[in-house]
């Protein structure tokens, strides 16, 4: 079959029309980094332990990911004992740490068993300026220190020059030249600190990064104006070969990119490999949520409990039988299935799904008018859905 229509998705054939991939700079395979267990865990009132980041760990390894940023040891010593425990798991997936540009920091992680460090360094004039009042060269000297120390300890090091998309472009070229010629990391961030880019702007960046640097660019966005997903796919299609995320779209503020539209994202639209076990998805959402106690709205892509239901009459009968006809994802595909609910919006076919569904039979036409009726009537009263218990009670009713 077609690359965008197979047994799991039928999405647009346009995203494979030769004009539009020869747009692309798509990188030969893309990694994901999964952060929820720091940067998730900076969602305000939400606090992860050492069992519950290990119990995160290995649903995170088990879907695919190729990199878990385990926490940042220097925060609280249960911070540490956590990322003593994920690296001693043995997973597949490498574990990295956040840390500061910060000896001490990069030799802790190193203590903690991770395989590479995120090291962060602010660039954004607003956190230049603002919050540290460090000039360029301050943060140049401290970089070089820790990415020092971290290449010796044979860590991977991921330079993170954090509010990227708001540095002045002359420190942005000050500060990468020069950590080129005097301490070389093994890959550059690209971060969108504040969400405040448009997707023009992040291809341009990466671009510039990997044209500047030499070396592999990664993305690291946030999702304030609603452009997380958007502004880290348009640096994979400018070369990015490394995408951070988070389970569930979590982090400060709005979010982060969501871990399960990206994975989603890259296999059914931009057509790579599915390394991924995309089923345990919706698994994997809710046990964050149990964990974390962070909610997601009905209607959240991918994972949301109301994506592939439908109230409304008409087409309803696809929804069970074929739903790529209504959906652009088969349900099963990321452990969901289709479900046709009752209310307002519904018709007869609706009433026939449901009584079939549930084992109650059939009703003849007059009963099923009846029905019908009483399910709008009850659907406008309680300005929602009609439950199943409900629909059983109310078929009985008439059936009296």
């Amino acid at each position: 079959m077609e690359k965008w229509r197979t047994s799991d998705w039928w999405t647009s054939p346009y995203n494979y029309m030769e004009k539009v991939r020869a747009a692309l700079e798509l990188p030969g395979e893309v990694q994901i980094h999964d952060a929820t267990l720091r940067d998730g865990e900076q969602t305000p009132g939400v606090v992860l332990r050492k069992e519950d980041k290990v119990r995160i760990a290995r649903e995170l390894d088990a879907f695919g990911v190729d990199r878990i940023e385990a926490g940042m040891p220097a925060v609280s010593e249960e911070d540490a004992e956590a990322v003593r425990a994920i690296a001693a798991l043995g997973l597949n997936a490498k574990v990295m740490c956040f840390s500061r540009a910060l000896v001490s920091d990069i030799e802790l992680a190193d203590k903690c068993g991770a395989d590479g460090v995120v090291i962060e360094v602010p660039i954004g004039e607003p956190k230049l300026v603002h919050q540290f009042n460090w000039t360029v060269s301050e943060v140049l000297e401290r970089s070089i220190q820790a990415i020092r120390r971290a290449r010796e300890l044979g860590l991977y090091t991921v330079y993170f020059p954090y509010d990227t998309t708001r540095s002045r472009p002359e420190a942005l070229e000050e500060l990468l030249s020069n950590v080129m010629r005097e301490a070389p990391p093994d890959s550059i961030g690209v971060v969108d600190t504040t969400g405040c880019a448009i997707p023009e702007a992040i291809t341009y960046l990466v671009r510039y990064v990997r044209e500047l640097t030499g070396l592999p660019v990664e993305i690291h966005t946030h999702n304030d104006l609603g452009l997380g997903v958007a502004n880290a796919l348009s640096a994979v299609a400018a070369g990015a070969e490394v995408v951070h995320t988070c389970i569930n779209g979590m982090g400060e503020r709005t979010g982060n990119a969501a871990l399960e539209e990206v994975a989603l994202c890259l296999v059914a639209l931009y057509g790579y490999k599915n390394r991924f076990n995309l089923e345990k998805l919706t698994e994997i959402s809710e046990l964050v949520q149990s964990l974390t106690g962070f909610k997601l709205a009905p209607n959240k892509p991918i994972v949301g409990k109301g994506n592939f239901i439908r109230e409304s009459g008409i087409g309803a009968d696809l929804v069970i039988k074929f739903p790529l006809a209504m959906f652009s994802l088969n349900p099963s595909l990321v452990g969901q299935r289709p479900r046709v609910v009752l209310g307002k919006k519904s018709g007869q076919l609706s009433i026939r799904l449901k009584l079939e569904e549930l084992g109650l039979g059939d009703l003849d036409q007059t009963q099923m008018r009846q029905v019908l009726a009483e399910v709008k009537r009850r659907g406008i009263e309680k300005g929602g859905l009609v439950s199943d218990e409900e629909f059983a009670e109310l078929v009985e009713q008439v059936r009296r």
